[in-house]
Protein backbone atom coordinates (compact mmCIF):
# COMPACT_ATOMS: atom_id res chain seq x y z
CA UNK A 1 0.00 0.00 0.00
CA UNK A 2 1.30 3.41 -0.95
CA UNK A 3 2.23 5.86 1.76
CA UNK A 4 0.93 9.42 1.97
CA UNK A 5 4.11 10.80 0.49
CA UNK A 6 4.36 8.36 -2.43
CA UNK A 7 4.06 9.85 -5.91
CA UNK A 8 0.97 9.31 -8.05
CA UNK A 9 0.54 9.80 -11.82
CA UNK A 10 -2.05 12.58 -11.62
CA UNK A 11 -1.99 16.34 -12.24
CA UNK A 12 -1.37 18.48 -10.28
CA UNK A 13 1.53 16.49 -8.93
CA UNK A 14 1.15 17.99 -5.46
CA UNK A 15 -2.39 16.57 -5.18
CA UNK A 16 -2.66 14.88 -1.77
CA UNK A 17 -3.84 11.28 -2.01
CA UNK A 18 -3.13 9.57 1.31
CA UNK A 19 -2.86 5.80 0.95
CA UNK A 20 -2.84 5.88 -2.85
CA UNK A 21 -2.46 2.41 -4.40
CA UNK A 22 -1.28 2.16 -8.04
CA UNK A 23 -3.36 0.43 -10.70
CA UNK A 24 -3.48 -3.36 -10.73
CA UNK A 25 -5.04 -3.69 -14.21
CA UNK A 26 -3.72 -2.43 -17.52
CA UNK A 27 -5.50 0.16 -19.63
CA UNK A 28 -6.46 -2.46 -22.21
CA UNK A 29 -7.99 -4.70 -19.54
CA UNK A 30 -10.02 -1.86 -18.04
CA UNK A 31 -11.27 -0.44 -21.32
CA UNK A 32 -11.78 -3.92 -22.78
CA UNK A 33 -14.03 -5.11 -19.96
CA UNK A 34 -16.09 -1.92 -20.11
CA UNK A 35 -16.41 -2.09 -23.89
CA UNK A 36 -17.40 -5.76 -24.00
CA UNK A 37 -19.87 -5.50 -21.11
CA UNK A 38 -21.45 -2.40 -22.67
CA UNK A 39 -21.74 -4.15 -26.03
CA UNK A 40 -23.40 -7.17 -24.41
CA UNK A 41 -25.95 -4.93 -22.67
CA UNK A 42 -26.78 -3.12 -25.92
CA UNK A 43 -27.03 -6.36 -27.93
CA UNK A 44 -29.28 -7.90 -25.27
CA UNK A 45 -31.61 -4.90 -25.33
CA UNK A 46 -31.68 -4.83 -29.14
CA UNK A 47 -32.69 -8.50 -29.22
CA UNK A 48 -35.19 -8.08 -26.37
CA UNK A 49 -36.79 -5.03 -27.97
CA UNK A 50 -37.32 -7.06 -31.13
CA UNK A 51 -39.92 -9.11 -29.29
CA UNK A 52 -41.91 -6.02 -28.30
CA UNK A 53 -44.81 -5.64 -30.75
CA UNK A 54 -45.17 -2.53 -32.93
CA UNK A 55 -41.92 -0.95 -31.80
CA UNK A 56 -40.08 1.21 -34.34
CA UNK A 57 -36.34 0.91 -34.96
CA UNK A 58 -35.92 4.38 -33.49
CA UNK A 59 -37.56 3.29 -30.24
CA UNK A 60 -35.42 0.15 -30.17
CA UNK A 61 -32.27 2.23 -30.55
CA UNK A 62 -33.50 4.54 -27.79
CA UNK A 63 -34.06 1.56 -25.49
CA UNK A 64 -30.48 0.44 -26.16
CA UNK A 65 -29.16 3.91 -25.32
CA UNK A 66 -31.21 4.24 -22.15
CA UNK A 67 -30.22 0.84 -20.75
CA UNK A 68 -26.56 1.58 -21.51
CA UNK A 69 -26.48 5.07 -20.05
CA UNK A 70 -28.73 4.10 -17.13
CA UNK A 71 -26.47 1.26 -15.99
CA UNK A 72 -23.40 3.44 -16.57
CA UNK A 73 -24.87 6.13 -14.32
CA UNK A 74 -26.00 3.75 -11.58
CA UNK A 75 -23.17 1.21 -11.49
CA UNK A 76 -20.07 3.07 -12.66
CA UNK A 77 -20.81 6.59 -11.48
CA UNK A 78 -22.70 5.35 -8.44
CA UNK A 79 -19.60 3.48 -7.28
CA UNK A 80 -17.51 6.64 -7.64
CA UNK A 81 -19.97 8.73 -5.62
CA UNK A 82 -20.34 6.30 -2.74
CA UNK A 83 -16.73 5.03 -2.61
CA UNK A 84 -14.53 8.03 -1.81
CA UNK A 85 -11.56 5.81 -0.94
CA UNK A 86 -11.52 3.93 -4.27
CA UNK A 87 -7.89 4.92 -4.90
CA UNK A 88 -6.85 3.21 -1.66
CA UNK A 89 -8.09 -0.27 -2.55
CA UNK A 90 -5.34 -2.80 -1.88
CA UNK A 91 -6.95 -5.53 -3.98
CA UNK A 92 -7.99 -5.26 -7.65
CA UNK A 93 -11.58 -3.99 -7.60
CA UNK A 94 -12.63 -3.38 -11.19
CA UNK A 95 -14.77 -0.28 -10.59
CA UNK A 96 -12.00 1.28 -8.50
CA UNK A 97 -9.56 0.54 -11.30
CA UNK A 98 -11.84 2.29 -13.79
CA UNK A 99 -11.80 5.52 -11.80
CA UNK A 100 -8.07 5.40 -11.10
CA UNK A 101 -7.51 5.02 -14.83
CA UNK A 102 -10.06 7.66 -15.84
CA UNK A 103 -8.54 10.12 -13.39
CA UNK A 104 -5.53 10.28 -15.69
CA UNK A 105 -7.82 12.28 -17.95
CA UNK A 106 -9.49 14.24 -15.16
CA UNK A 107 -7.84 14.17 -11.72
CA UNK A 108 -10.84 15.91 -10.17
CA UNK A 109 -12.28 12.42 -9.72
CA UNK A 110 -9.46 10.99 -7.66
CA UNK A 111 -9.21 14.36 -5.88
CA UNK A 112 -12.94 14.25 -5.00
CA UNK A 113 -13.74 17.68 -6.46
CA UNK A 114 -17.00 18.94 -4.93
CA UNK A 115 -18.57 19.94 -8.25
CA UNK A 116 -17.79 16.60 -9.86
CA UNK A 117 -19.06 14.59 -6.90
CA UNK A 118 -22.27 16.66 -6.82
CA UNK A 119 -22.97 16.26 -10.54
CA UNK A 120 -22.19 12.56 -10.49
CA UNK A 121 -24.31 12.08 -7.38
CA UNK A 122 -27.40 13.57 -9.01
CA UNK A 123 -26.67 11.61 -12.18
CA UNK A 124 -26.31 8.28 -10.39
CA UNK A 125 -29.21 8.62 -7.95
CA UNK A 126 -31.82 10.41 -10.10
CA UNK A 127 -30.95 10.14 -13.77
CA UNK A 128 -29.77 6.52 -13.62
CA UNK A 129 -33.11 5.06 -12.41
CA UNK A 130 -34.97 7.49 -14.70
CA UNK A 131 -33.11 6.01 -17.67
CA UNK A 132 -34.31 2.52 -16.76
CA UNK A 133 -37.82 3.91 -16.37
CA UNK A 134 -37.48 5.30 -19.89
CA UNK A 135 -36.75 1.80 -21.19
CA UNK A 136 -39.95 0.54 -19.59
CA UNK A 137 -41.95 3.56 -20.78
CA UNK A 138 -40.86 3.09 -24.40
CA UNK A 139 -41.49 -0.67 -24.37
CA UNK A 140 -44.99 -0.22 -22.92
CA UNK A 141 -45.72 2.96 -24.92
CA UNK A 142 -46.53 5.04 -21.86
CA UNK A 143 -47.93 8.49 -22.60
CA UNK A 144 -45.17 10.13 -20.55
CA UNK A 145 -42.28 8.49 -22.42
CA UNK A 146 -41.35 11.54 -24.50
CA UNK A 147 -41.60 13.98 -21.60
CA UNK A 148 -39.49 11.65 -19.47
CA UNK A 149 -36.79 11.28 -22.11
CA UNK A 150 -36.72 15.02 -22.72
CA UNK A 151 -36.33 15.67 -18.98
CA UNK A 152 -33.49 13.17 -18.61
CA UNK A 153 -31.66 14.60 -21.62
CA UNK A 154 -31.91 18.14 -20.29
CA UNK A 155 -30.48 16.88 -16.99
CA UNK A 156 -27.64 15.12 -18.80
CA UNK A 157 -26.85 18.18 -20.91
CA UNK A 158 -26.91 20.43 -17.84
CA UNK A 159 -24.63 18.08 -15.92
CA UNK A 160 -22.23 17.80 -18.84
CA UNK A 161 -22.16 21.59 -19.21
CA UNK A 162 -21.36 22.02 -15.51
CA UNK A 163 -18.69 19.33 -15.82
CA UNK A 164 -16.85 21.10 -18.65
CA UNK A 165 -17.46 24.69 -17.52
CA UNK A 166 -16.14 24.12 -13.99
CA UNK A 167 -13.01 22.51 -15.46
CA UNK A 168 -12.43 25.53 -17.68
CA UNK A 169 -12.98 27.96 -14.79
CA UNK A 170 -10.46 26.02 -12.70
CA UNK A 171 -7.77 26.13 -15.39
CA UNK A 172 -8.60 22.95 -17.37
CA UNK A 173 -5.35 21.34 -16.28
CA UNK A 174 -6.30 17.95 -14.85
CA UNK A 175 -4.91 15.50 -17.44
CA UNK A 176 -1.59 13.73 -17.31
CA UNK A 177 -1.08 14.08 -21.08
CA UNK A 178 -2.87 15.22 -24.26
CA UNK A 179 -3.68 11.57 -25.01
CA UNK A 180 -5.67 11.13 -21.79
CA UNK A 181 -7.21 14.56 -22.20
CA UNK A 182 -8.71 13.74 -25.57
CA UNK A 183 -9.31 10.02 -25.04
CA UNK A 184 -10.98 10.23 -21.62
CA UNK A 185 -11.99 13.81 -20.89
CA UNK A 186 -13.21 14.70 -24.41
CA UNK A 187 -14.02 11.49 -26.28
CA UNK A 188 -15.52 9.51 -23.40
CA UNK A 189 -17.88 12.38 -22.57
CA UNK A 190 -18.87 13.66 -26.01
CA UNK A 191 -21.57 10.98 -26.34
CA UNK A 192 -23.51 12.73 -23.57
CA UNK A 193 -23.54 15.91 -25.62
CA UNK A 194 -24.73 14.98 -29.09
CA UNK A 195 -26.89 11.94 -28.27
CA UNK A 196 -29.07 13.72 -25.67
CA UNK A 197 -29.25 16.70 -28.05
CA UNK A 198 -30.66 14.48 -30.81
CA UNK A 199 -33.12 12.87 -28.40
CA UNK A 200 -34.29 16.31 -27.24
CA UNK A 201 -35.08 17.23 -30.86
CA UNK A 202 -36.84 13.90 -31.42
CA UNK A 203 -38.98 14.18 -28.29
CA UNK A 204 -39.69 17.87 -28.88
CA UNK A 205 -41.13 17.05 -32.31
CA UNK A 206 -43.22 14.20 -30.89
CA UNK A 207 -44.62 16.36 -28.08
CA UNK A 208 -45.40 19.25 -30.44
CA UNK A 209 -47.13 16.90 -32.88
CA UNK A 210 -49.25 15.44 -30.09
CA UNK A 211 -50.23 18.91 -28.85
CA UNK A 212 -51.17 19.97 -32.39
CA UNK A 213 -53.39 16.90 -32.83
CA UNK A 214 -55.04 17.57 -29.48
CA UNK A 215 -55.67 21.22 -30.37
CA UNK A 216 -57.13 20.27 -33.73
CA UNK A 217 -59.51 17.83 -32.07
CA UNK A 218 -60.49 20.51 -29.56
CA UNK A 219 -61.32 22.99 -32.33
CA UNK A 220 -63.56 20.53 -34.18
CA UNK A 221 -65.75 19.92 -31.14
Amino acid sequence: MASQGEAHPYVPHDLKLPGFVPLFLSQSEIVGVYGISSLLVVVFMWIFSGFVPKLSKTDRVLMCWWIFTGLTHMVLEGYFVFTPDFYQKTTPVYLAEVWKEYSKGDSRYVGRDAAVVSVEGVTAVIEGPACLLAVYAIATKKSYRHVLQLSICLGQLYGTAIYFITAILEGDNFSTSPFYYYAYYVFANHFWVWIPSLIVIHCWKKICAAVNVHEQKTKTR
